[in-house]
């Protein structure tokens, strides 16, 4: 399988076989499970601590949860797209080019922190 099209008939083969194990992965559980699982009398019921459950299911949760957590992975990025640019910061053919992209970037992080200032979000009560 050499030459141009060689590529894609490996790639299909590939994908052949995938799906081939897929489908007998599943042909097998279906097989070779029992037909009807055997649960212990309130197996499925709710569970909440080894008290009974008390209440409903629904609960209100506050936006803010939502919003530090969005902060938390937007400054996990910041730091993950910045530490690869320091290290490679004093090396030659560093140009002021790519110090404008990264001027850019950290700016607009910037104003995210400061829009969420602004907004108070950063504050906990």
């Amino acid at each position: 399988m050499t030459g141009y099209l060689g590529s894609y008939a490996t790639l299909g083969l590939l994908l052949l076989a995938a799906a081939l194990f897929f489908v007998v992965a599943f042909a097998a559980n279906r097989v070779l499970r029992p037909a009807r699982p055997a649960d212990p009398p309130g197996k499925r019921a709710g569970y909440e601590c080894g008290l009974d459950p008390v209440g409903g299911d629904w609960a209100q949760m506050q936006i803010r949860y939502y919003v530090y957590a969005y902060l938390y992975v937007l400054f996990a990025v910041e730091a993950v797209f910045l530490f690869p640019w320091a290290v490679v910061f004093d090396r030659p053919g560093f140009g002021l080019v790519t110090v404008a992209e990264m001027g850019v970037f950290v700016g607009v992080l910037a104003l995210g922190i400061l829009y969420a200032w602004r907004k108070n979000i950063l504050r906990w009560t």
